[in-house]
């Protein structure tokens, strides 16, 4: 979108028919559904920053309520708690694709910075996740970045309502690219940041294998002291001693699975409605499931990177519309 070095791009050749550039550039997928708010929200947002990212919020799919309903449990949580809070403490602002807006200049920069590193232009076409790399380089830039959390005159989020998949498969391949992109090849990309704040930050980002491990563990253990357990009841000579510190920690891990999930259902609810939220508690097991297919299979694509293997990029397929449930509210 940047003019680089012997090439010309669509939006430098209309900078030059118009004799004049553009303020900023904004992306979004064609299937987002764009809030009248929005444009001017982030115009107004790039005065003084360099990045400007939206909440996103994922529509309802009452046909999916389980697969398509968990991403609206995590942008519902992540977007009004995590990137408020990072955007107060002046963290690094990841782009998450679509509502956010990026200053003309600071893009131009960008392009510069990456062509004097033998890369071409702003957007970095081999990372799965260019515009997440993209949001954190331009944080660090210049007038960094912000999170803009508003509200209508009718108390609708200023977000931007996207469908995501309905189907585990998909969801799944969706995570995978996800998680290979921001885990793994941002590690090799971007490196570690020295800045207490960032380093914490990106160990958040970066969770992704290690969280799909420790899932795992855990399940496992489920079914372990289940047949234990079963075992026990049957009169079998099972004995299961655990230690104090064993007790302490079970304990620590279950009052933050309770506050985790207290969390969940607040902003499942805030933003949905509390039969959402409720439900929101009982789709925690679907959203591990997906994390531990996901990040085992990011793990394995990488893994085939490093031996030299191209790697795939997996298109999200959409076969809805946001438009379609936004119409079907309005009915109701």
């Amino acid at each position: 979108m940047v003019e680089t070095a012997g090439s010309d791009h669509a939006l430098c050749a209309d900078e030059r028919r118009a004799y004049r550039p553009y303020r900023s550039v904004v992306l979004h997928d064609a299937e987002d559904m764009v809030h009248p708010a929005a444009l001017q929200a982030i115009d107004a947002a790039l005065g003084s920053h360099d990045f400007v990212q939206l909440p996103v919020r994922p529509a309802e799919q009452p046909h999916s309520p389980w697969v398509a309903g968990h991403y609206a449990d995590e942008f519902a949580e992540s977007h009004a708690k995590a990137m408020v809070v990072r955007s107060a403490l002046g963290a690094a602002i990841p782009a998450a694709g679509v509502g956010c807006g990026f200053a003309r200049g600071a893009l131009t920069a960008l392009a510069e910075r990456r062509r004097a590193e033998g890369e071409a232009g702003p957007f970095a076409p081999e990372c799965l996740t260019e515009d997440y790399e993209l949001g954190i380089e331009l944080s660090g830039m210049g007038r960094g970045s912000t999170f803009l959390r508003l509200r209508d005159c009718e108390g609708r989020l200023v977000a931007t309502g996207s469908h995501f998949p309905t189907e585990l498969e998909t969801a799944v391949r969706q995570k995978t690219r996800w998680v290979h992109g921001i885990a793994f090849q941002a590690w090799d990309r971007l490196g570690w940041s020295s800045h207490p704040i960032e380093l914490w930050m990106a160990l958040r980002d970066r969770r992704g294998p290690l969280t799909a491990l420790v899932l795992a563990a855990a399940y496992l253990l489920l079914v372990i002291d289940a047949v234990l357990i079963g075992g026990h009841v049957a009169g079998l000579p099972v004995r299961l001693e655990t230690s104090g510190a064993v007790r302490l920690l079970v304990s620590a891990a279950m009052f933050g699975f309770i506050w985790r999930a207290v969390l969940r259902v607040l902003f499942t609810a805030r933003e949905y409605g509390l039969a959402q939220g409720l439900h929101a508690v009982l789709r925690i097991p679907v959203a591990n499931v997906i994390a531990i297919m996901s990040g085992r299979r990011a793990l394995a694509a990488y893994l085939r990177s490093l031996s030299g293997r191209p790697v795939t990029w997996d298109k999200t397929v959409h076969s809805t519309h946001p438009a379609f449930a936004r119409s079907a509210e309005l009915r109701t």
